[in-house]
């Protein structure tokens, strides 16, 4: 298991991972690293206004919010804090179809606002039909 994790610039994610590294492409909007378990799966976070956010205070990495492997065997779950590794709580079958259906929802709100009001009216008109 690893505690610690520092934080690793790309441009690109590298296909071999390295324990201990949280990859960040800025330029893609995404961070990669291996789960902390010890299991080997990698770990995909897409960082943007709906999804992580990855802060570097004190130069140490922090990612909101938690992490839940729900589809790796392991299923573990944890935050990554100013570059430690918190583990918290494992989740049941519901919590993670709630949490699931909770980030639909911040992804449609958000992305709806981002329509333009002709795309929403034209929508409006073929659901009439």
């Amino acid at each position: 298991m690893t505690n610690k994790i520092k934080l690793k610039r790309v441009h690109f994610i590298p296909k071999e991972l390295e324990t201990g590294i949280l990859y960040y492409s800025e330029e893609f909007y995404v961070g990669a690293h291996l789960c902390p378990c010890g299991c080997g799966n990698k770990v995909i976070t897409t960082i943007g206004p709906t999804d992580w956010k990855i802060s570097e205070p004190n130069g140490k990495p922090t990612l909101y919010p938690s992490i839940g492997n729900w589809q790796s065997p392991c299923r573990s779950h944890y935050w990554i804090r100013n570059g430690v590794i918190v583990w918290a709580e494992k989740w049941t079958q519901k919590e993670i179809e709630e949490g699931r259906k909770e980030t639909e929802k911040r992804h449609t709100s958000y992305y709806r606002k981002k329509k333009s009001i002709f795309l929403r009216i034209k929508e409006w008109f073929l659901s009439k039909e």
